[in-house]
């Protein structure tokens, strides 16, 4: 069925008249970051971490005040960008392996139709460059990118921790390490593998060099720019030129990076004239690793952060950028979730969303270009496969509650905690007892959902044997 939706868009794409250059599908470039919270960026109110590329980005476009990802870590975070849809819907997470590790033989199924497929059958050149972690396709190549929409690829299969070298100590501390020889992370260009292990400290550097040749290469025709960066997830890594420079430390020194890499894919686009011809969406894959303290991000104001459905864990920064068309530093109060990226972006190229599944996120243009609401019911916060809590305009109902990282199990609720979680995103003051109806509304909604949900077994539970 995907091979028929695709082969029907690109016979679209090839029949439809020329538009207008008014109208022209526009570049898209999204930005991910990996573990960065919701109060790791100056913009967001971090009083030491310096990231004025990001900063500058916010000004000139929209700065998203109550964006979320779709899940608490980065696996089905990433499979529910690019799909549209959570992840229990394509087997992308797991209640106790959570993400995708250096064995697995599972991955984002082929069935599945993401974002880069959709577009590419539209004529967009297409890039993945960073972190990938939807599939080991050393072990099993119907995982790699380039089967999933992608034309190239350039980066890590998975997260930067999942390789250590027998050279690291026994019993080192922690992850806040200075030595990249204690990793032996593989680094690859489409399939080929070029470094391993990866110099860490210039990950930065060349993911970004290969982002800026790709927009160069492509600057004649539309592309869709995929950039997960592998960082400030741990180990961290900067470059000289940036280590030790931040108040923050390291992590600061990190993030600071990273804000020079948006900076400079930015300015490409500026030097090639394609700014205002080009959608960019920065973003987090989830919230910030406290349990690794000065190696973690912070969430700001909110409760808990990665691994957790306390608002730390799922509402991320949210930056979307369009010159001439989203207004110059406005803020977008609305809640908007990187789910609606896929049927956005999807529809701004003029591609076909599937109509033969459920997709869970919105066409957030009209609050992208100022022209209204988007029509969202009810938004699911998942810890793997089960589902913790649900919000729905400004209240947030928790049937379960679990810190994100540690020994405790999920505490029930019964009734649900309730939070008005625009005038308390800290979740601090339960009001269910004063909103009964509310929470009866929201657990209806609960039980309609898991009754349409066909979730199918988990990819993640699929090992190699060693």
């Amino acid at each position: 069925m995907r091979h028929i939706i695709l082969t029907l868009a690109a016979l679209c794409a090839l029949a439809a008249p020329s538009l207008p250059a008014a109208d022209e599908p526009p570049n898209i470039v999204v930005i991910l970051a990996d573990d960065l919270g919701y109060g790791d960026l100056s913009c967001y109110g971090h009083p030491t971490i310096r990231t004025p590329h990001l900063d500058r980005l916010a000004a000139e476009g929209m700065r998203f005040t109550q964006f979320y990802s779709a899940a608490e870590v980065c696996t089905p975070s990433r499979a529910a960008l690019l799909t549209g849809r959570y992840p229990i819907r394509s087997g992308m997470c797991h209640d106790q392996f959570r993400v995708l590790r250096t064995r697995s033989t599972g991955g984002l199924p082929a069935d599945e139709v993401t974002l880069a497929e959709l577009l590419k059958a539209r004529g967009y050149a297409t890039a993945c460059i960073g972190k990938w972690h939807l599939g080991v396709f050393s072990i099993n190549s119907a995982h790699h990118p380039k089967r999933h929409g992608f034309d190239h690829f350039f980066g890590l299969p998975h997260s930067n921790d999942m390789d250590p070298s027998p050279q690291r100590p026994q019993g080192a501390s922690g992850r806040l390490d200075q030595d990249p020889a204690w990793w032996n992370s593989p680094l690859y260009r489409d399939e080929e593998l070029v470094e391993r292990p990866a110099d860490q400290t210039t990950l930065t550097r060349r993911y970004t060099e290969e982002a800026v040749a790709f927009i160069r290469q492509n600057k004649s025709r539309p592309f869709f720019l995929y950039f997960p960066h592998t960082f400030p997830h741990v180990p961290l890594f900067a470059s000289e030129r940036f280590k030790s420079k931040s108040p923050r430390g390291l992590f600061g020194d990190v993030v600071e990076e990273l804000d020079w890499s948006v900076g400079h894919v930015l300015e490409a686009l500026r030097a090639e004239g394609l700014d205002k011809k080009t959608l960019v969406f920065f973003t987090s894959d989830n919230g910030p690793w406290l349990i690794q303290k000065e190696a973690g991000g912070s969430a700001g104001l909110l409760t808990d952060g990665k691994g957790s459905t306390w608002e730390g864990g799922l509402r991320v920064p949210g930056i979307a950028c369009w010159p001439g068309r989203i207004a110059a530093g406005s803020t977008q109060r609305e809640m908007a979730t990187m789910m609606d990226l896929m049927p956005t972006c999807a529809k701004l190229a003029g591609a076909e969303v599937p109509a033969d599944r459920p997709i869970d996120g919105v066409d957030i243009a009209p609050i992208l270009f100022g022209k209204g609401s988007v029509p969202r019911e009810t938004f699911f916060y998942y810890r793997g496969q089960q589902l913790y809590a649900a919000r729905k305009g400004v209240y947030k109902a928790h049937v379960l509650t679990r810190p994100g990282y540690g020994p405790e199990k999920p505490q029930a609720h019964d009734p649900p905690l309730l939070f008005d979680v625009e005038r308390d995103p800290g979740e601090h003051y339960n009001v269910a007892a004063a909103h009964p109806d509310v929470v009866k509304e929201i657990l209806a909604d609960i039980e309609r959902h898991k009754a349409d949900l066909k979730a199918p077994p988990s990819q993640l539970q699929d090992v190699a044997a060693p």
